[in-house]
């Protein structure tokens, strides 16, 4: 007994000195507060419209980016929206599988790949902007990986829209083109924010948005008409489909967040005062978020009330509609890693 309690108090001692070291640990796990820089000090494919501070200075390690998602700098905002937005909808689908059977209900496919391209180009978009400081390169790459992420959830949008919420008389006028149309126009996206991309500071400005932006319009102009229609054509008995309130707002969240997207404001507006928060790119971000969120809503919701609408329209397509899908993202990998090749040589190029 004598040896008992001088033994368990070495113990505790042990255990209070160890407690004592998380401190210094954290030090070393985490770099301090990283010196951003300014746009003299890094190349110019890094620079934003009227952010002169705030980047990350490049070639440091690999550990050292992804702690950076604890500190401030110019990109802390958009990368914290879009990982809290895919967390969500992590927690959405872990709550939609308890309900839907996405195995062996084959009209349950389109809800379960929009779920799954909504938290791709999420989860794509969080390590562009997180990690693509690491180096020129690198830089291209994370930011053509965005891209593709973005036509996997364009085609998915455009895919349940088609499924299930389109109304009887507008599926017949486009059945014939309405799904092809979304894989290209997809893919054109893509292809178009890629170039735009590679060339950004070749290109005129206005050259450089009609590459990306025509495209991007394209898509969501077809995409949406299914809701679109719906909306206009709703009868007095359907106005208390919860579905429509969520469908209104993914398309209000939507042409807002394209606003920012298209325009630098508020920075042009206020010059040197939003270099970490306030940027347009950001109120994108989250109006995006939010389109995403009710978008998902709505065609769940659509999902468990119109079944009996949506099965005699589309009976056992949902097998092709899948393997569009597969087909547009191979597509949309290929022009991404033809791209990166590009990019190598460029700046293979520029070091000689």
């Amino acid at each position: 007994m004598a040896t008992i309690v001088p033994e368990k108090l070495t113990r505790l001692f042990i255990n209070v000195q160890q407690l004592w070291q998380v401190p210094r640990l954290l030090e070393t796990a985490f770099p301090s507060p990283p010196c951003t820089v300014g746009t003299s000090d890094v190349p110019k494919v890094f620079w934003k419209p009227y952010i002169h501070t705030g980047y990350r200075p490049l070639n440091r390690t690999w550990k050292y980016y992804f702690l950076t998602l604890f500190q401030q700098h110019n990109e802390a905002v958009n990368v914290w929206t879009h990982l809290v937005a895919a967390l969500i909808l992590l927690l959405r689908f872990q709550r939609l599988s308890q309900t839907v059977d996405f195995v062996s209900d084959p009209h349950a496919h389109p809800l379960f790949i929009i779920v799954i391209a909504s938290i791709t180009y999420l989860t794509f978009s969080t390590l562009a902007h997180l990690l693509q400081a690491k180096s020129e390169l690198w830089h291209y790459s994370f930011f053509f990986m965005d891209y593709v992420g973005v036509a996997i959830y364009q085609y998915s949008s455009a895919l349940v829209h088609y499924y299930y919420a389109i109304e009887p008389d507008w599926h017949a006028r486009i059945m014939g083109f309405y799904m092809p149309g979304a894989a290209l126009l997809a893919w054109l996206s893509c292809a178009g924010s890629c170039y735009a991309k590679y060339r950004y500071h070749q290109l005129p400005r206005h050259l450089s948005r009609v590459c990306q932006e025509m495209p991007l319009g394209l898509a969501y102009a077809l995409d949406i008409s299914p809701v679109i229609h719906r909306l206009y054509t709703v009868q007095p008995s359907e106005q208390a489909d919860p579905a429509l309130l969520y469908h209104k707002c993914q398309v209000l969240f939507f042409l807002i967040g394209a606003f920012f997207f298209s325009y630098p404001y508020p920075e042009k507006w206020f010059p040197g005062k939003c270099h970490f928060f306030g940027q347009g790119h950001q109120i994108f971000h989250v109006f995006l978020v939010l389109c995403t969120l009710a978008q998902v809503q709505a065609v769940a919701l659509d999902y468990e009330s119109r079944r009996e609408i949506y099965t005699s329209l589309h009976g056992d397509q949902t097998h092709n509609f899948s393997a569009l899908c597969f087909f547009t993202i191979a597509c949309c990998l290929l022009t991404a890693a033809y791209m990166t090749s590009k990019v190598k040589c460029k700046l293979n190029c520029k070091g000689e």
